[in-house]
């Protein structure tokens, strides 16, 4: 469907930059959004308070604990990813924002 203003005879070239950036912007949030990880922390390994319980499931609550062990680094290693992912993308944004402040002063 064509716009009254293309009938018109009359098309702004900056509305049409500016739609088309704000198209991608918002292509790029969605592909962004959708890679960024979710990072769950485990959960803690239960220890009975009852020291026969404790001696008779002692293979089962030791390999809990391995496995807390073992979720725990790959919950710091994903929070770390997730730090380093959002750092760049505030860097992103306050570039984008001085681009964006720099326009509309010009």
């Amino acid at each position: 469907m064509t716009s009254i203003k293309t009938i018109r005879g009359f098309t702004n070239p900056r509305l049409k930059l500016f739609l088309s950036w704000r198209a991608l912007a918002v292509y790029l949030l969605v592909l962004s959004a959708s890679s960024a990880e979710s990072c769950l922390a485990p959960v803690r390994p239960f220890v009975p308070s009852d020291s026969q319980a404790a001696r008779n499931y002692e293979d089962i609550i030791r390999r809990d604990f391995e496995v807390y062990i073992t979720d725990i680094q790959d919950y710091f290693r994903c929070l770390e990813q997730e730090r380093a992912r959002a750092f760049e993308e505030a860097r992103e944004v306050s570039h984008d924002y001085g681009r964006f402040l720099k326009l509309v002063r010009d």
